[in-house]
């Protein structure tokens, strides 16, 4: 199987949230990986605040970071092109649509086009719902 890895899974792998074990599950039986740029970022952002409210300390912060590096390691990262902005700004299915959400689904679609198989893999039911919508199947199930 083939992913395209949203911010909303890769966050529930990294902080042990709900959903935890089926993204983890479905993220080691994936041939390819794609990200974006902003899940990295969204998910650097987030230890950050967790690291500032105090919900983790710095040394578990810098463990999960550490976690998350090794494992995007073998990702495609996907930058925030032209081609990504110029989609996000169009309109998809389930409007409305919020502009992280709509950068996400256009990376998705990038994706798609270089691998026509591509999963995405979200626990954000507006992301799983344009997903359906654009013709994705939506994991985990």
């Amino acid at each position: 199987m083939n992913l395209y890895a949203e911010s909303s899974a890769v966050l529930a792998w990294l902080l042990g949230e709900e959903g935890e074990t089926r993204v983890r599950r479905t993220l080691s039986g994936a041939t390819i990986v794609f990200a974006s740029d902003l899940t990295l970022i969204e998910c650097d952002r987030v230890l950050i605040r967790a690291v500032t409210l105090q919900a983790l300390d710095a040394a578990e912060a810098a463990k999960r970071r550490s976690s998350l590096q090794s494992i995007a390691a073998g990702w495609q990262v996907l930058r925030v092109s032209c081609e990504i902005v110029s989609r996000a700004r169009q309109p998809f299915p389930a409007e409305p649509i919020r502009t992280l959400d709509a950068l996400h689904l256009a990376s998705a679609i990038t994706a798609r086009s270089a691998v026509p198989d591509v999963v995405l893999l979200s626990l954000d039911e507006r992301i799983r719902k344009a997903g359906l919508g654009m013709g994705f199947t939506v994991h985990p199930t």
